[in-house]
């Protein structure tokens, strides 16, 4: 993720770079290195570098870093002629290189020749089955066929392989909630939690899915992780505030009628009330009796 000091160093040699300033080869460099997606830019001063022959015979052995770097840009923008000719230009001189047969494989795909790039990486995949960008096209291609169920098969592949790729965790549960699959959704929650216990995005995500899915043990448990998002975050998660009010409300109906053992405290969620409150008095007051006037309909 890309802070903003990152953000701000990059958009200030952009903006250098676009006025004529210099520092064309630094602004590459940092884009590549943030792993930032600025592909219309890369192109454009990416090719001004490349057909400059002092200034890409001045960049020694990183000459070949920046055509495979332009080449991904010129694919982003269509440009499949100048793609073309910087994957040529990398095959003449990594003629066996495995790299540069996933840049012809994605060639393919931005041409639409979806068998034809399925074929070339099926045959990168056989020379080694480890290759993980490899695999990870094979997802993306499938996205971009529109076909979901496919893409979730090589997901599920790939973290038969690499199951410590919490990306891939991820993006696996998007789909699924993507598809109002939130059981499977909730299982890829719980290994992101189980990985990584201190990243509160994970527990707001499996309590939304887990309150999603109703009943009264899952509320429950939303309930608990919408508190250890709170905790995690210092209280100041107010997604998190809200799904601990309306979990209340929805365990409240679910419950009614019951013996008073089996309630749950008011406390967390009077504690939750009052921290939206003071939260939109401060930050958005216009809204505080539209908030107000919200939660006092959910009968907590």
């Amino acid at each position: 993720m890309v802070t903003k000091t990152e953000e701000t160093e990059i958009n200030r040699l952009e903006n250098q770079v676009d006025n004529g300033g210099g520092g064309a080869w630094d602004y590459l460099c940092l884009v590549r290195k943030l792993k930032v997606r600025r592909s219309d830019k890369v192109l454009k001063h990416g090719l001004s570098i490349l057909n400059d022959p002092k200034k890409r015979s001045n960049l020694g052995p990183e000459e070949w870093t920046l055509y495979e770097q332009v080449a991904v840009a010129a694919m982003d923008c269509q440009c499949i002629d100048v793609a073309k000719d910087c994957i040529k230009a990398l095959l003449k001189k990594f003629p066996e290189s495995k790299r540069v047969g996933r840049l012809e494989g994605m060639l393919l795909e931005s041409k639409g020749s979806w068998a034809e790039a399925e074929k070339a990486y099926s045959s990168l995949l056989e020379e080694n089955p480890f290759d993980q960008v490899v695999h990870k096209r094979r997802v993306a291609m499938a996205k971009a066929q529109g076909n979901m169920s496919g893409a979730i098969e090589w997901l599920n592949k790939y973290l038969e392989i690499f199951m410590a790729d919490h990306d891939v965790w991820r993006e696996l549960a998007e789909i699924y909630v993507s598809l109002q699959m939130y059981k499977q959704a909730a299982f890829c929650y719980e290994e992101l939690i189980l990985s990584q216990p201190t990243v509160p995005q994970y527990h707001l995500a499996y309590a939304d899915v887990l309150y999603t899915l109703a009943g009264l043990e899952n509320l429950q448990t939303a309930k608990k992780y919408y508190a250890s998002t709170i905790d995690l975050t210092g209280g100041k998660n107010t997604r998190a505030l809200f799904g601990i009010c309306l979990c209340t409300s929805a365990i409240g109906q679910l419950t009614k009628g019951r013996n008073k053992e089996e309630k749950e405290s008011p406390e967390l969620p009077s504690l939750a009330v009052k921290a939206l409150e003071k939260i939109y008095k401060q930050k958005a007051p216009t809204k505080l009796p539209l908030v107000t006037s919200a939660l006092k309909g959910l009968k907590i």
